[in-house]
């Protein structure tokens, strides 16, 4: 992406203004972790132009029970009043991530929104994401898990680089 700011002469002296460039729209995986900020922060002073979009999405992780598909209506038999206050202790814990992700947009003088997106795996989360918002890149932070651990537990990385359509940005945390 390499941004002109020309403008043409015709023959007869009239400027002829040219389209300005386009703005990139860059999608960010954040989770609150040092991974996550480091890819943040390197995205910022090494690839980010003036006049990107920065989403910073968030695949919040559900407390297991709020997860429809772990529901059997037989196992589970709940007063009102706990699955509702467990429900809005997600709901805060959620928001207050949220606000803490726009406030790093702020801090920084950076156009762009923060999102939530519910999703069972967070790489669909961040793909779905990206496609939504038609993104131009995605950058993500990496945990450096063992092969090991990689190939048994996955990596959300590893899954968004190969499920991916658009550029996938993967940052190392030293």
């Amino acid at each position: 992406y390499f941004n002109l700011y020309l403008n043409q002469v015709s023959t007869t002296g009239e400027v002829i203004k040219m389209a300005a460039p386009a703005t990139r729209k860059c999608i960010v995986g954040m989770d609150g972790s040092e991974h996550a900020d480091y890819a943040f922060e390197w995205y910022l002073d090494n690839v980010h132009n003036e006049g990107d979009e920065v989403i910073l999405v968030f695949v919040p992780e559900l407390h297991e029970f709020l997860h429809a598909s772990s529901w059997t209506p037989a196992m589970y038999q709940v007063e009102r009043e706990v699955m509702e206050g467990m429900v809005k202790d997600e709901h805060d814990r959620i928001n207050a991530k949220l606000n803490g992700f726009a406030d790093k947009l702020k801090q920084h003088k950076l156009g762009g929104k923060v999102e939530s997106v519910i999703s069972t795996k967070p790489g669909d989360g961040i793909l779905k994401a990206a496609e939504k918002e038609n993104a131009d890149i995605i950058i993500l932070g990496s945990r450096g898990q063992n092969k090991l651990r990689r190939t048994f537990m996955g990596s959300i990385s590893d899954y968004v680089v190969h499920h991916s359509h658009i550029p996938v940005l993967v940052c190392k945390h030293p």
